[in-house]
């Protein structure tokens, strides 16, 4: 398996370098965190701008007709960047759905006017990234009625458009396109760790809807949502690389400055220690996050990309856990301080930890796997 990028994928991420440093500075984000609730949304505006939203969408629904090896360069420079933009929620996990309905005649219209407007789209996925089953849809003569609570949603303070998965009258689950000003749907912002993201929690109470509000449903649903949690475990997990890379760039970059003893903190070999092991720990993250996305792009919905999402799920995460916290031991007693960036990076890593399923639940979860296949080998 060749990871090296070609020339275009080179350039794409390149010119996301050139961009995001330009527009997503540490003061703009500190500003934005701070006063905005962590939503740009100007730079948002020049996302979509740029095409970035539909970069793995096919030519036909207008967009670049690339991949996921695409979409996490990207979003690996996102997490570097601490951009604070809803690209994970809105592009993201969101694209195995465009990419669908893109399939089809009457899909289309429905990717034209959400993915590509620069609508900010969230999904009401649980955290750990599964198909919420606990609200519900009546019929009122010719339209719906939708009642329900999604919690934790990514990016929901700030959405513009909610698909709330939701249990039809016939008892399959559907996904119901909600625009965030339905009468009866409640919005409400949520404290978080990170706060250059924002997550609320939706409640729909006697929301009106029309049937044409229905994008997909039953084992279709089903089938999309299980390829979408591990695609979108896959492009999360780009974002902690990002994250860890630039944790480790900051140790190193403080420790050549910081003098003790007459010499640079940076030429004692603990600290160089200790900066080569968070050095491994990331390109092994980012090798398991390519290959994940090869894989993605080489065999599409034909393989379950459950393995290679929990590889690099795994190893992202604890890349990007441990690179945060050794960035702040290496910056010394000013480590812990607001005034330093570190924090920043440690927050965004402990908020990405839990979303998706933690580190634990996706070995779990391959664990029973493998147990399973043992035990029916053995029968």
């Amino acid at each position: 398996m060749d990871l090296s990028l070609n020339e275009e994928q080179k350039m794409i991420a390149e010119s996301a370098v050139v961009f995001l440093q330009e527009k997503s500075t540490m003061a703009q984000v500190r500003k934005i965190a701070e006063n905005e609730g962590g939503m740009d949304r100007a730079l948002w505006q020049d996302v979509v701008d740029m095409g970035w939203c539909g970069v793995a969408l096919p030519e036909v629904a207008g967009g670049m007709g690339l991949g996921w090896r695409e979409l996490v360069l990207l979003q690996e420079q996102m997490g570097y960047h601490l951009a604070c933009v809803p690209f994970f929620d809105a592009v993201i996990a969101l694209t195995p759905l465009w990419q669908a309905l893109s399939q089809t005649g009457q899909g289309l219209p429905v990717v034209d006017r959400l993915a590509q407007s620069g609508q900010v789209c969230v999904l009401g996925m649980t955290v750990r990234g599964e198909l919420p089953a606990t609200a519900s849809v009546k019929v009122d003569g010719d339209a719906l009625v939708l009642n329900g609570q999604w919690n934790q949603v990514g990016s929901g303070a700030h959405a513009d458009v909610f698909l709330l998965p939701a249990t039809l009258p016939c008892g399959s689950l559907a996904l119901l396109e909600v625009p965030a000003k339905a009468q009866g749907l409640q919005v409400q912002r949520l404290p978080t760790v990170d706060t250059t993201r924002s997550s609320a929690n939706v409640m729909a109470v006697d929301v009106p809807l029309t049937w044409a509000a229905v994008l997909v449903h039953g084992d279709a649903l089903r089938k999309l949502w299980a390829q979408t949690r591990n695609l979108a475990a896959i492009g999360l997990a780009a974002e902690q690389v990002g994250v860890a890379e630039r944790a480790l760039d900051l140790a190193v970059a403080y420790t050549k400055e910081r003098r003790q003893f007459g010499k640079a903190v940076g030429s004692f070999q603990g600290v160089k220690h200790r900066a080569a092991q968070m050095l491994v720990k990331v390109e092994t993250a980012r090798s398991a996050v390519y290959a994940a996305a090869f894989i993605a792009d080489t065999v599409g919905d034909a393989t379950d990309l459950t393995y290679f999402a929990a590889q690099a799920r795994t190893d992202a995460t604890e890349a990007a856990l441990f690179s945060t916290r050794e960035s702040i031991q290496l910056h010394g007693g000013v480590g812990f301080t607001w005034e330093f960036d570190p924090h920043l990076f440690f927050r965004r890593a402990q908020a990405g930890s839990q979303r998706m399923g933690t580190v634990e639940q996706w070995r779990e979860q391959i664990a029973a796997r493998l147990l399973d296949e043992s035990v029916m080998e053995a029968a």
